[in-house]
């Protein structure tokens, strides 16, 4: 005789035959995130279609002490989304839709289970943007990149998601639903709570809705390709960007020979818009309006050209070109099968001494027997992606890779993590970029919002 959960009774009762999973074939799935951090089977998947429904469900959990992962797209590299033995999922997957667009004072707001391309789409048909962009784009939900703080391609310009938030809902622990919906662009009364849920990896409450800061559609954008002899010439080119461009300067991608070779000529994941061989590549886009925005552009390209602060590039003229031009930047969601078993090492140093940290992560990585690494970042806001080979390592060695790694991140004062969040696979290392004052502040915050570690447990802390 099979024994009765009467926790899970009650919430299947509440939720209904459409709001909970329980069968182990519809549950797998939510086990993990795409970081490949093993999961476990979820004790059951709870999916409730409101606010309200899911304080209830919290508020169950509260009482019979049952802990929770919250999930969007699962989409995440930290393993934040990680199911733990024992524990439930509840996933937002149907608290999803826009609720409301407001183009006189550029506000939007969504549920926290929406596709960041659905906010993006709806705000096009305005005419207007929400500029946080990300190449998970199609499955990441706004929940999701709010809970990590997702930055992307146009951090440069417009900020990570925490300068583009206005306002949230969000349920506590407790099953109480804090609610701060605010619209509004100046608001100093009190403290900014919502700041605390930003990048808190569902570890302090759960998002259920959001209002988004929007801006004008950029209506013309120049994007180039460009190769530089080396590290340093980069920087005198993204110098002379801000000075010409400002806030018009949208992206400013680099991507090393590492990188560029392996995904353009030994996997031939895209074909190189840009022939001969570099020191460095650029990826740069500006937003202009008219004509007269991308003669400035080529003018101001040409000067770099005549300067040789340039050695080659290609402009695109069209649609079809910028994107090639993309792809190759974007090939790095593609690479994990060509390149086999790896480290994504996701870090973050001040743009000024990026170069230099790239050369003693290679040296240091040389005492390791065939270690291949690939070097490819956001340069502009100093946001690089180490990718690092371990072929047949074994975890010990694994570990000593990344001890080196991170212990550099220590030396440099960079972070461990500039965008992806902690999760489980960098609570290791968090001392290497946040000392012992700062860790006791976050888990006495920890412990005011979720007393009794209920929320997403095991995420960013040991």
């Amino acid at each position: 005789m099979t024994t009765r959960d009467p926790a899970l009774d009650a919430l299947a009762a509440l939720l209904g035959e459409s709001g909970i999973l329980l069968g182990p074939a519809d549950c797998a799935r939510y086990a993990t995130d795409v970081s490949g951090e093993r999961g476990e089977l979820p004790r059951a998947v709870l999916r409730p279609a409101n606010t309200q429904d899911l304080s209830e469900v919290m508020r169950l959990c509260h009482r019979h002490g049952l802990p929770v992962v919250p999930q969007g797209g699962r989409t995440g590299l930290s393993g934040g989304a990680s199911c733990l033995d024992g524990n439930l999922v509840l996933s937002l997957e149907r608290m999803t839709g826009v609720i409301a667009i407001d183009p006189d004072a550029l506000t939007l707001v969504a549920w926290a289970g929406t596709p960041l391309q659905t906010v993006q789409e709806a705000a096009r048909e305005r005419g207007l943007e929400y500029p946080v962009d990300i190449g998970s784009r199609s499955t990441a939900t706004i929940g999701g990149t709010i809970a990590t703080n997702a930055g992307g391609i146009r951090v440069i310009r417009h900020g990570m998601t925490r300068q583009n938030i206005l306002g949230l809902e969000v349920v506590l622990a407790n099953g109480t639903i804090l609610s701060d919906l605010n619209e509004l662009p100046k608001n100093n009364a009190g403290y900014d709570l919502k700041q605390l849920f930003i990048g808190s990896e569902g570890t302090l409450g759960i998002v259920t809705r959001a209002v988004m800061k929007l801006v004008p559609a950029t209506t013309h954008a120049n994007t180039a390709l460009l190769g530089l002899s080396d590290y340093g010439a980069a920087l005198d080119l993204l110098g002379s960007a801000r000075r010409r461009f400002g806030p018009q300067l949208v992206a400013f991608e680099g991507m090393w020979p590492s990188y560029w070779d392996f995904v353009c000529e030994e996997a031939k994941l895209v074909r190189p818009p840009l022939s001969g061989r570099h020191g460095l590549y650029v990826l740069l886009e500006t937003a202009h309006e008219g004509a007269s925005g991308e003669e400035a552009f080529e003018a101001w390209l040409g000067h770099c050209l005549e300067n040789e602060l340039v050695e080659d590039g290609v402009i695109a003229k069209s649609l079809a070109e910028t994107r090639s031009i993309w792809a190759v930047r974007e090939a790095v969601g593609e690479l994990d099968a060509a390149f086999g078993a790896h480290i994504n090492f996701d870090l973050g140093i001040v743009p000024s001494r990026l170069g230099s940290f790239i050369e003693a992560c290679d040296r240091a990585l040389a005492a390791f027997v065939d270690c291949r690494s690939l070097h490819v970042g956001h340069m502009g806001d100093g946001n690089l992606h180490l990718i690092v080979s371990t072929g047949s390592r074994g975890p010990q060695e694994v570990h000593e890779i990344e001890n080196v790694i991170y212990g550099l991140v220590g030396e440099w004062h960079g972070t461990v993590t500039a965008e992806h969040g902690v999760g489980t696979l960098k609570r290791h290392w968090l001392s290497r970029c946040r000392d012992e004052s700062q860790i006791a502040v976050m888990t006495r915050l920890k412990a005011l919002f979720d007393p009794f570690g209920r929320l997403n447990p095991g995420k960013i802390f040991e």
